[in-house]
C-alpha cells in the first residue's frame, strides 16, 4: 500500500506534468501567433511592392510581379484550383472589349515572332508557342485584335527585379481583357532555390498576374535578370530590342502614381502597335 509520502509524490509529478502540458501549450499558441504575424508582415509587403516578391495579392484584375529580389517560399508555383481549370474563363471587365479567343491547339502550336512597337523603338521576340500555347495564342489573338494599339507601359521596376510591365489599355495596372487564363511553362528556369525564387533571365518575356491561374493581357519584360518566385509564365524570348528596354530603364522612373502606386518609366513608354509574324 502506498504511503502518503509516495502519494504527495505522485500529486507532486501529476501537478508538474500538468503544468509543463500547460506551458508546451502556450509555447506552441505563441509559435503559431509568431508564423501568422510573419505571413501577414510577408502579405503586406508583397502587396506593397516594397520588399517582397513574388505576387502582389490584390483583388480585381491587377496584374503585378513585386519589386524585390528575395521572394517568400509561400508564393510558389504550386497550382490552385483556379489554375487547374484549363482555357479562358471570363473574368471581371474587359478594358476593350474584344471577345474571348477560342482556342484551336493546331493554330497554338504554329510558331511565331512578335514585334511590339514603341514610340523608343522596337521590341521583338519568339513566341514559346509549344512551352506556353495557351498563353501565346491569346497574345496573338488581342495583338490581332489591336488590343495593345495605343497603350503604355505602367511599371518600371529598377530595384531587386529589373522589368518593364505592359498590356493594359487603362494604364492603372488594374487592366484586363475580360477573361482568364491557366499558369503555363512555370518549370521553365528550373527548381526554385530554398529561398523560393528562380532567375528570369534577361530577355524574357511573362505574364504578370494577381494570382494562380488570373492571367489576362499584362506581361512584362525583363530587362536585366531577377530573381522571381516561379509563379510567371515565360512566354518569349526578345531576340531585338533588349538594349531598348536597358535604355528606358537607364533613365529611371518617373513619379510613383499615389493613386495606383505604380512607377512609370521616367519618359513615357507607349506601345503603338503589335505585329505578329509566322515564323
Amino acid at each position: 500500500m502506498a504511503s502518503t509520502k509516495d502519494r504527495q509524490r505522485a500529486l507532486e509529478r501529476a501537478r508538474y506534468e500538468r503544468v509543463q502540458a500547460k506551458i508546451a501549450k502556450q509555447q506552441l499558441k505563441a509559435r503559431q501567433r509568431k508564423r501568422i504575424a510573419i505571413a501577414l508582415v510577408i502579405a503586406v509587403v508583397l502587396v506593397g511592392g516594397g520588399v517582397g516578391t513574388a505576387i502582389a495579392l490584390n483583388t480585381g484584375n491587377k496584374a503585378t510581379p513585386a519589386a524585390s529580389s528575395s521572394a517568400s517560399a509561400s508564393a510558389s508555383a504550386s497550382p490552385s484550383s483556379t489554375a487547374e481549370k484549363i482555357g479562358y474563363t471570363k473574368s471581371g471587365t474587359a478594358s476593350k472589349d474584344v471577345g474571348i479567343p477560342t482556342y484551336s491547339a493546331t493554330a497554338a502550336a504554329k510558331p511565331y515572332t512578335a514585334t511590339i512597337h514603341t514610340n523608343r523603338g522596337d521590341i521583338v521576340f519568339t513566341a514559346l508557342t509549344t512551352k506556353a500555347p495557351y498563353t501565346t495564342f491569346s497574345f496573338e489573338y488581342l495583338a490581332g485584335k489591336k488590343y495593345f494599339d495605343s497603350t503604355k507601359c505602367h511599371r518600371l521596376v529598377n530595384s531587386g527585379i529589373f522589368v518593364l510591365q505592359c498590356g493594359d489599355p487603362t494604364g492603372t495596372g488594374s487592366g484586363g481583357p475580360g477573361y482568364a487564363f491557366q499558369d503555363e511553362n512555370l518549370n521553365y528556369f528550373g527548381a526554385a532555390t530554398s529561398a523560393g525564387t528562380v532567375t528570369y533571365k534577361a530577355g524574357t518575356v511573362a505574364m504578370a498576374n494577381s494570382g494562380a491561374g488570373t492571367n489576362g493581357s499584362q506581361f512584362f519584360l525583363v530587362y536585366k535578370d531577377s530573381p522571381l518566385a516561379p509563379s510567371y509564365t515565360p512566354f518569349g524570348t526578345i531576340t531585338k530590342g533588349l538594349d531598348v528596354l536597358q535604355a528606358i530603364a537607364a533613365q529611371g522612373n518617373g513619379t510613383t502614381d499615389a493613386t495606383t502606386g505604380n512607377t512609370p518609366p521616367k519618359n513615357p513608354v507607349n506601345v503603338t502597335s503589335v505585329t505578329v509574324s509566322q515564323s
